[in-house]
């Protein structure tokens, strides 16, 4: 079939409502700026909400901050407010504090008090100056069960801290936007991931590396099953912790092309198992201890011999792994694929002239046999030497780092390293490098297409720094719990609205980490006091943790992934992204939703040391 006949629209299939609705939402999410102007846009907002919410104080009285203290394991810029006064030796700035006055539980009061003095600081009225009257301010609470009886709804009463806004329109604000702009460039995650991904993973493609690997396996893979395998791959790579979006979304792609079907499906089948199933696995991931030690320190708020292990969801992440294989593969096939295959070549549909230009007609070269026995060898030595080094005491890759084993934190330099030997290797045989001056140019030519990434880190680096520098994000997480709470749902009720709520947060805030330290602690012992075990809300909050990931513009990956997806399709922009992975994302959700209600409803152990009770053994069930 010939590019051109390929190219034409006669016959391809009409779209139906769904596909109607969804090429909606691409032409309306396409109208959006360039991705890059967006994370400008989402700045300005950023700055604007954060100079409206922030406490405007009585004259003489300022805000400075600190970074020196952590909380639940999560380090956070803190506020403090003094009183500012010129003297002939210079500024002095006393430190005042924030006291929460607890008489009315439902008015609470946050009065300002001089550390030094103990005086209360008045307002023009006379009356002590009230914080939570003078901008936003939002009192952390806990919620406590009062009588110990099951059928009285516990209540939230406050802990004595209260979060503030920090406006980045002042002074200071303007200040540390210009001196940390180079560090929010450089400190966003995912630009050294992807970097130091595509260096090793460039020079396979350009040495024909990949193009060698897809026809030697693909004939031997039945077509049916690539998008399955897809989705599978996809998911179980969250053993390396982010490294799943950097190397499988362009092989996917590749894989697609070469069998005469969409690229674009590829990507749309690959990225829904890395992100929207995220939280899903066979094995247990590094990410198991770090969740489980958050539930268990907000579990033993209430009940200090709570325990939570990091093996207690695991039957439910195994079967979730499964059951999300066959509904991404249902998805893929009955409305992406279907919907991808009325568009054009150009556009990211199929291309069967270059299929049948990729696949060399279903022969190797015999030089090219022999450079993927070379590159095999090699790999498999790397990948020995490595799994070694994993389980030697006293090696570098032994042991952890933080919450992490030593391998997982330094997966993508494991990564680059497996992955351009082989390629010099293989170039090196079939004779495409010659000197390391070849070798080197491949890396060049890998790094000239990441210039649209490069560019993207940049405003994204600077939106992310400024959402957590404001405080915001801290302070709608700790709001929304206490709506949530205020609503008294039942226990199913309750978790399809903890999902909801976490997935919607999950749009603003990307850290799993980072959100589980601010939820935990709210939800864990609020659903205990409600019948909701620990486990249960744990898993319930990464059910919402990955659904969403695959549609929100601000998941730092999902600007790598148009990059992948503009490549095959020049013109495809946010909005094609969105329509393309919202069905995953609405079936992922409903049928998680669905098993974690059946879970609930059965009482079934989640996994391996889950103890299926709310409380330890020798909980007396009286608040502390």
């Amino acid at each position: 079939m010939s590019k051109e006949t390929a190219s034409t629209g006669s016959d391809r299939p009409k779209a139906g409502i769904l596909g109607s609705f969804l090429n909606g939402i691409e032409w309306l999410g396409n109208k959006l700026p360039d991705p890059a102007f967006l994370f400008l846009i989402g700045l300005g907002l950023v700055l604007l909400a954060s100079n409206l919410a922030a406490p405007s104080l009585p004259e003489g009285f300022e805000v400075r901050w600190r970074v020196d203290v952590a909380n639940g394991g999560v380090d956070e810029r803190v506020g403090v407010i003094g009183r500012v006064t010129e003297t002939e030796g210079g500024e002095v700035f006393e430190p005042a504090s924030i006291v929460v006055d607890n008489a009315d539980p439902a008015n609470l009061m946050a009065r300002l008090v001089i550390d030094e003095t103990g005086e209360t600081v008045v307002g023009p009225d006379g009356a002590p100056l009230n914080v939570g009257e003078h901008g936003w301010a939002v009192f952390e609470k806990v919620p406590v069960d009062t009588d110990g009886d099951p059928e009285t709804p516990p209540v939230l009463v406050s802990n004595g801290r209260v979060m503030f806004a920090r406006s980045l329109l002042t002074s200071e604000g303007i200040y540390w936007l210009l001196a940390s702009m180079e560090a929010n460039f450089l400190g966003f995650a995912p630009l050294g991931v992807v970097l130091l991904g595509m260096l090793g993973i460039g020079p396979m493609e350009r040495v024909g590396l990949i193009s060698a690997l897809l026809r030697a396996s693909l004939s031997r893979v039945p077509g049916m099953l690539l998008t399955p395998a897809m989705i599978f791959l996809g998911i179980m790579s969250s053993l390396g912790s982010d490294a799943g979006y950097v190397v499988l979304p362009p092989l996917a792609a590749l894989a697609y092309l070469a069998v005469g079907r969409s690229p674009l499906a590829g990507i749309a089948a690959v990225f829904a198992g890395v992100a929207a199933g995220f939280n899903a696995n066979l094995l247990i991931t590094s990410l198991e201890p770090l969740m489980s030690n958050l539930s268990q320190n907000a579990a033993q708020t209430i009940d200090a011999d709570r325990a939570v292990a990091a093996t207690a969801a695991w039957y439910f992440m195994a079967i979730s792994t499964i059951v999300l294989t066959f509904v991404g593969w249902a998805i893929t096939a009955v409305f992406v694929e279907k919907r991808l295959a009325a568009k054009s070549p150009e556009d990211g549909g199929p291309d069967l002239a270059h299929a049948s230009t990729l696949d060399g007609h279903g022969t190797l070269k015999p030089e090219e046999v022999k450079g993927l026995l070379w590159a095999g060898v090699v790999f498999a030595i790397g990948l020995a030497f490595t799994a070694m080094l994993v389980f030697w005491k006293g090696s570098p890759l032994y042991g952890t780092d933080g919450p992490f084993p030593r391998w997982v934190a330094v997966i993508v330099p494991l990564m680059f390293i497996l992955t351009i030997v082989p390629a010099c290797v293989y170039g090196a045989v079939v004779g495409n490098i010659k000197s390391t001056k070849d070798a080197a140019r491949t890396m060049v030519e890998s790094m000239a297409g990441m210039a649209p990434i490069i560019v993207l880190a940049f405003f994204a680096g600077q939106f992310v720094a400024a959402f957590d520098e404001s405080g915001l994000g801290r302070m709608l997480a700790f709001s929304g719990g206490e709506w949530l709470f205020n609503q008294q749902f039942g226990a199913g009720a309750l978790l399809i609205a903890f999902i909801l709520v976490t997935m919607v947060f999950n749009l603003f805030v990307g850290s799993m980490s980072a959100k589980y330290a601010l939820f935990a602690p709210i939800f864990v012992p609020m659903f205990m006091l409600i019948g909701i075990r620990p486990e249960m809300t744990q898993t319930a909050y990464r059910i919402g943790d990955s659904t969403t990931n695959i549609i929100t513009p601000l998941n730092p990956y999902m600007v790598i992934i148009l990059m992948y997806v503009q490549k095959y399709a020049p013109k495809a922009g946010i909005g094609t992204l969105i329509a393309m992975m919202l069905p995953y994302t609405i079936a992922f959700t409903l049928v998680w939703m669905a098993l974690i209600l059946i879970w609930n409803a059965t009482g079934l152990p989640l996994g391996v040391g889950d103890p299926v009770e709310v409380f330890s053994e020798g909980y007396g069930a009286v608040a502390p």
